[in-house]
């Protein structure tokens, strides 16, 4: 075993300079010498470049995909309940808060990959807040039920744009490349289409709706089919 942790400890000499103090080859040197392990900070750890300066705001981000992901989700059960009975709607808001769910999941595991972990009690953005919706405020009709997602959306938007800002700075204190290349990569496209469709959809709706129809319910009715041919 001896042999084994001197070999280890040569290895990582070579491959380390010994002047780089206060990181991993510290920690390397602390566990190898006279010091005990018990008493070394290990620092290998895979945090670099400005990633902490932004952690709580992915942290932040991660939650408030959540958040929505589950407030989809009542959208959907509210909308393909017997009564309301719009299964094009139902089917939009499960598709979206299918999507939400599995971006916050990338969100987690990006956090790992970089050295750090999820905290669940991270705070929701603050611009979020107002589109919670309580219980009782789920007898939504459908209009209105579009233009809660559509800014819903805009708030997950414009938190990966604050963030990506952030880690784009000149500063190598803040700048993050991976952070920016994560962002653009897996959200910042997606949310781009998302708003866009989200928008035509309530436009849609309200030229139907004021198109003349004697009874307007038949163009939600109408509306409802189209979501459920597309989404099927």
């Amino acid at each position: 075993m001896r042999i084994l942790i001197g070999i280890f400890c040569l290895a990582a000499v070579c491959l380390i300079r010994a002047d780089d103090n206060g990181h991993c080859y510290t920690s390397v040197s602390g566990v190898c010498g006279s010091v005990t392990a018990k008493k070394v900070a290990f620092n290998c750890n895979a945090k670099y470049a400005g990633v902490e300066k932004v952690m709580n705001h992915l942290q932040s981000y991660a939650q408030t995909h959540i958040s929505q992901s589950f407030q989809y989700l009542l959208m959907s059960a509210y909308f393909g309940n017997y009564e309301v009975n719009r299964e094009g709607f139902s089917k939009l808001y499960r598709k979206l808060s299918d999507s939400t769910w599995e971006n916050s999941i990338k969100l987690i595991k990006y956090m790992g990959h970089r050295g750090d972990k999820m905290n669940f009690d991270a705070p929701l953005d603050a611009n979020y807040t107002q589109f919670q919706l309580s219980e009782s405020a789920y007898n939504l009709h459908e209009l209105s039920s579009l233009g809660i997602s559509l800014d819903m959306e805009k708030v997950l938007a414009e938190k990966a744009d604050r963030i990506h800002a952030d880690t784009s700075k000149h500063s190598p204190e803040y700048h993050d490349a991976e952070t920016i290349n994560f962002l653009e990569k897996e959200f910042i496209h997606e949310h781009s289409e998302n708003i866009r469709e989200l928008s035509g959809h309530a436009n849609d709706v309200q030229r139907l709706i004021k198109g003349g129809l004697s009874d307007p319910s038949l163009a939600i009715y109408l509306f409802d089919e189209y979501l459920q041919k597309k989404l099927a």
